[in-house]
């Protein structure tokens, strides 16, 4: 039970973990988490060798998921892959957080003139159409995962630059900023000190929803050729070759495509248990 004690995490993990099909979901990413790091390193078979003699057998008990076109485990090459999504979705999502937080934040506190010309600003980036321009720039800069990175950073603050912002136009009204602004506190102790840490819950949500998006990009452009190249395994790379052999070897392209599916599921569940869990916690502070 919510004691008044409790702190704002305390009564939001009180209502989250209440969500048996969110805690389902965290668990089911831990788990993708640690076999990414635990089965290229554990298993006897590459991501990486050829062995022509086993190619494209079906799921087995020496090979699990079965091999593709060049004998090549698909099992390992799967959680070698996971290493690539989760790592591009995290790093893409912190770029993105810090960027968009800290255009939204300084737009929100700052208000008037600066305010008006940064948030017209994001409009006319929002209005390019942004899956061209991360095309254009991988191939102006050359496929590989840092290029990845940069182009899904490029045009992926918009939504936490906004989301920041009003929020923080509606906290900055509250009596302990404008208290803080009468005692001299300056423009980033109000901004980082009080701003911030009380619009973490939109921001966290936020984030949760930024991680999936990022990955299902890369996972897309890699479908497309443009992202990782052979022979670094990821799930968009594995289901563009398993997609020519889908009629005669299913598993080649079901596999990558029942990870990614998964995965971008787990993460949209985690962040509707997050908002519900902050909508909960603000009702029950406003009714006590």
């Amino acid at each position: 039970m919510i004691s008044p004690s409790s702190t704002f995490w305390q009564k939001i993990w009180f209502y989250f973990k209440s969500n048996r099909l969110a805690i389902f979901s965290g668990w089911l990413l831990i788990v993708f988490i640690m076999l990414a790091i635990t089965v290229p390193f554990l298993s006897s078979y590459s991501y990486y060798d050829v062995n022509l003699s086993i190619k494209n057998q079906p799921p087995s008990p020496n090979h699990w998921f079965g091999t593709d076109d060049l004998g090549r485990d698909i099992f390992v090459r799967i959680w070698y892959g996971a290493r690539i999504s989760f790592f591009v979705g995290i790093a893409a999502a912190c770029i993105d957080l810090v960027i968009g937080a800290l255009w939204g934040g300084i737009a929100a506190l700052a208000g008037g003139k600066l305010d008006e010309i940064m948030m017209r600003f994001v409009d006319i980036l929002s209005a390019l159409p942004s899956l061209l321009i991360t095309i254009t720039l991988i191939v102006a800069l050359g496929s590989g995962l840092h290029t990845i990175i940069i182009a899904l950073s490029v045009l992926g603050w918009f939504t936490m630059a906004r989301i920041v912002r009003g929020q923080l136009l509606k906290i900055k009204q509250q009596e302990y900023v404008l208290a803080a602004r009468a005692l001299g506190a300056n423009f980033w102790r109000i901004l980082f000190r009080h701003l911030f840490p009380n619009a973490v819950g939109p921001i966290l949500v936020t984030l949760t929803l930024t991680i999936p998006s990022a990955i299902f990009t890369e996972a897309f452009l890699s479908y497309l050729g443009l992202g990782v190249q052979a022979p670094i395994a990821s799930w968009g790379t594995m289901a563009n070759e398993g997609l020519p052999a889908m009629e005669y070897y299913p598993w080649r392209l079901w596999v990558p495509a029942t990870f990614i599916s998964l995965t971008l599921l787990a993460f949209h569940i985690i962040g509707d248990g997050l908002n519900d869990a902050i909508t909960q916690v603000t009702e029950y502070r406003e009714t006590s």
